[in-house]
């Protein structure tokens, strides 16, 4: 009971120091140390450190935050790393640019403003699989996406709330959540994505699309909506020089960002099973290994993909040393996102480790049990605390990292596989970021459109919370 204090102490310590606007690395950091300290000075744990003691109380405190940041660059942090590489190149080249330029046409020849907005909302659901990057994805449906609708007749409430949700959902293998997810249920992340994600992500997409549609069609006539097209034209070309800026390169190029989830989904067990299901082998011999042989990880798709993305670049421009240098966008890129993000799943970790240091876990499923809570309660439950943390802090990746090292351990006192527990949690997480007016992207967005973030988490508010009733439902379905 007292490591039951001690935690909600720690995590009530966090909530105020997010409150106060410290970063949510040194909050989580801070946090974790002084769960650490505690179980030190109150015995609580036996051994801080299971190996490598520095036998010295005090040291081994500081030892969790060195060997989980060993750990998790040599391991997740190298894979989420070389995603951030290959995105930052692709940036570069002007690549998602060159996707999105695919689905432009058909979503101009879309005249019913109503219709248009599900159409681009579907195309964004498809988009976020090859540029899994809440913000990075949001800008450039901004200068992009954004004039098309508009222009058409789409409020810029409407078009913004599609915008906002881009990546509601952390889904494919490419998205940071799902590497992390799938790592810790120790299952390979393109069939975490095929067969664990995709069941309860599609129904989800299909009710948040019927909610995007009712709900803003509610709030656009009760807020009087009437299209303005010379407004429109006069706001659009005050932004026109952004868009300038980017890249625009050959419509080939568009097939640059699909490489990495070809690799990823074709050369593992998820090409494995569609082989089975065409007759080609038959599923005993997936159990004696004589199925497809090449295998695929992300960082090595990651590392394929630009290369090929810098053959394109050489063909193009025809100078063979100045692309060829290029590949420090790709590093730089890897740089960025351990500032970012990778050094953030450390201090999490930290956290976490800390939270298990004092029996905070323990406690919380003996409490659980002796009340008779149901799986899916608790389930329900550290879903819906994931997503007020992520709401809190503005980010998904924040909150999920925080809390998902605990999940194998609550999993297996209740007699489950930790995916079945993993699954339902992360997509979770996504949707309270969604729905906060602090989240990067939303206030980007809200900044060049020139509204209130507020006004913009008011029309997600309804589509994420249908989100979060349908994952709920799904994940009774599954248990």
């Amino acid at each position: 009971m007292l490591g039951l204090i001690f935690s909600f102490f720690s995590i009530a310590l966090l909530v105020f120091m997010l409150y106060k606007k410290i970063n949510a690395h040194m909050a989580l950091l801070l946090s974790g140390l002084l769960l650490l300290s505690l179980a030190a000075i109150f015995g609580l744990s036996p051994h801080i450190v299971a190996k490598g003691s520095l036998n010295l109380g005090f040291f081994d405190i500081f030892e969790v935050f060195n060997q989980t940041m060993s750990k998790t660059l040599a391991g997740l942090g190298l894979t989420l790393m070389s995603i951030a590489g290959f995105s930052a190149y692709m940036d570069h080249v002007g690549a998602s640019y060159a996707l999105f330029k695919v689905f432009e046409k058909p979503l101009k020849a879309v005249k019913s403003p109503y219709v248009l907005l599900i159409v681009a909302y579907f195309t964004v659901q498809f988009l976020v699989l090859f540029i899994p990057s809440h913000a990075g994805l949001a800008l450039l449906l901004m200068v992009t996406m954004y004039p098309i609708l508009v222009r058409s007749g789409v409020s810029k409430l409407s078009a913004l709330s599609v915008i906002a949700i881009c990546q509601y959902i952390d889904h494919g293998p490419g998205s940071g959540n799902v590497i992390m997810a799938s790592k810790i249920a120790e299952i390979d992340p393109a069939i975490y994505f095929v067969h664990y994600q995709l069941p309860t992500t599609l129904p989800i997409i299909i009710a948040v699309g019927i909610a995007i549609y009712l709900c803003n069609k509610f709030f656009d006539k009760k807020d009087n909506f009437i299209f303005n097209k010379q407004e429109i034209e006069k706001e659009l070309n005050e932004n026109e020089s952004k868009e300038k800026e980017l890249k625009k390169p050959p419509r080939i190029y568009a097939i640059l960002p699909i490489i990495p989830l070809i690799l990823i989904l074709g050369f593992s067990s998820v090409f494995d099973s569609i082989l089975v299901l065409m007759g080609i082998i038959n599923a005993q011999e997936l159990k004696t290994e004589t199925a497809t042989a090449i295998k695929m990880n992300v960082p090595v798709a990651m590392i394929i993909s630009t290369f090929v993305a810098i053959i394109f670049e050489i063909i193009r421009y025809k100078s063979i040393v100045e692309t060829l240098n290029s590949i420090m966008i790709f590093f730089k890129g890897m740089g960025h996102l351990f500032v970012i993000t990778v050094s953030l799943i450390v201090c999490g970790q930290v956290f976490a480790s800390g939270l298990l240091s004092v029996g905070f876990v323990d406690t919380l499923i003996e409490i659980c049990k002796n009340a008779g809570f149901e799986m899916l309660a608790i389930i329900s439950a550290i879903s819906i605390l994931l997503a007020i943390c992520a709401f809190l802090m503005g980010s998904g990746n924040a909150a999920f990292f925080s809390f998902a090292p605990l999940i194998p351990n609550i999993a297996k006192h209740f007699n489950i596989e930790t995916i079945t527990m993993i699954a339902p949690i992360q997509i979770m997480t996504g949707f309270g970021r969604c729905v906060s007016p602090i989240a990067p992207a939303i206030l980007a967005i809200s900044a060049i459109a020139k509204v209130s973030p507020f006004a913009v988490v008011k029309r997600t508010a309804i589509p994420m919370l249908v989100a979060a009733i349908v994952n709920i439902i799904m994940t009774y379905i599954y248990l």
